[in-house]
């Protein structure tokens, strides 16, 4: 059934996101998703001057692609698909999913092999070259995973994704310039966390829905060997279709030297996929207004207010620390009271006490200051 509100969606999209100009070619890429919205998403590429190319999949055929595959034959598909994208200026993804757990019993060597000859090649030609943003598609599935009706979840969605994210980039800028010149950075609670590590000369990157939609977090990446102490999770995580919960990592000198969680045995033999993987990648601060609680969609949860997540595994070139690996997992801790409270400290400044910044240049990223 149409619906009119994805326009507004499109128009994030196509104008904010990758502000696409006349002349310029547009992957499209659609996963599960309604005719409409790709029609409204070529529509408005055509509009903006564009070239719109479309790839339409489905899940349950890259289940049985990746399920089956062979090394050989995730390259030759991989290559292909880095072909097309060397040819396009934008890349814009929409996924929706019937079923979050389509890919839970893919073995996990057939993931890595996925990642490493297919995946992991393609985004690194897709993230550095083009100008892209993804996005989910709210399918009942996802409001089920969110115990919502469809209805409410929709409301919501829609709500989430049409944010002023102009806003949001001034309120933010304050934050990305005073983690570009922090050193150390200290998590702490008082459920088991006391986390240290340096995030000196790396850089940090303000995402206002220039990359996700919805977006609402500015990213860094910890000093490779620098991470020492311990965080326990208290948001539930998915990883191809597998639910992970009460994680708990401990660091030595930046290397994820235990882990402990609901599974422990497929957590640590996610985090032995290669080198890379026991190390973090991403260091981030979360803060869109509306979204308050996990859904089991890290496009979602990594962005809820009064978080923060850590990432073992691939960094990214904007914010590099140079860990390269096949994984890149964010892992979500909640700060507000009702999750147990914690603090964030820059340098020994307190920047953010039980989800809400304290910091004199930071409060207007507070949720009512967003709205």
């Amino acid at each position: 059934m149409y619906d009119q509100r994805f326009d507004q969606v499109t128009n994030v999209l196509v104008h904010h996101s990758t502000k696409i100009q006349p002349g310029e070619v547009v992957l499209v890429e659609a996963i599960d998703i309604p005719e409409y919205a790709v029609i409204s998403v070529v529509n408005a590429v055509y509009e903006a001057g564009g070239t719109p190319l479309v790839e339409l999949k489905n899940s349950r055929i890259q289940r049985e692609l990746i399920l089956r595959g062979d090394a050989a034959g995730m390259k030759l598909i991989g290559d292909y698909e880095i072909y097309r994208m060397k040819k396009v200026d934008a890349f814009i993804g929409i996924r929706g999913s019937h079923n979050i757990s389509e890919m839970s019993d893919v073995p996990e060597k057939a993931t890595q092999r996925f990642k490493k000859n297919w995946l992991q090649p393609l985004n690194a030609i897709r993230v550095p070259q083009t100008k892209w943003v993804v996005l989910r598609y709210p399918h009942p599935a996802m409001a089920q995973q969110a115990q919502m009706s469809t209805q409410a979840f929709e409301d919501y969605f829609f709500k989430v994704c049409t944010l002023d994210y102009g806003k949001m980039e001034q309120a933010m800028t304050p934050l990305t310039s005073l983690m570009e010149a922090t050193d150390e950075v200290h998590i702490a609670d008082d459920n088991g966390t006391d986390l240290r590590f340096s995030i000196k000369d790396i850089g940090a990157v303000g995402c206002a829905g220039e990359y996700n939609v919805p977006d609402g977090e500015v990213f860094s990446a910890p000093v490779r060997d620098s991470v020492n102490g311990t965080i326990q999770f208290n948001t539930p995580t998915i990883h191809q279709g597998k639910i992970f919960t009460d994680i708990r990592l401990r660091f030595k000198n930046g290397e994820i030297v235990e882990a402990t969680a609901n599974d422990t045995k497929t957590l640590n033999e996610i985090l032995d996929t290669d080198e890379g993987a026991r190390y973090l990648g991403e260091f981030a601060i979360a803060f869109n207004p509306h979204i308050e609680k996990p859904i089991l969609d890290i496009l979602f949860d990594e962005k809820i207010t009064g978080s923060l997540h850590i990432t073992p595994g691939q960094a990214y070139e904007e914010a590099d620390n140079g860990n390269r690996s096949a994984v890149h997992w964010d892992m979500v801790m909640i700060q507000t009271p009702k999750h147990g409270g914690g603090d964030i400290y820059f340098d020994g400044n307190h920047i953010r006490r039980d989800g809400r910044f304290i910091h004199p240049e930071l409060v207007k990223l507070n949720p009512e200051h967003l709205k």
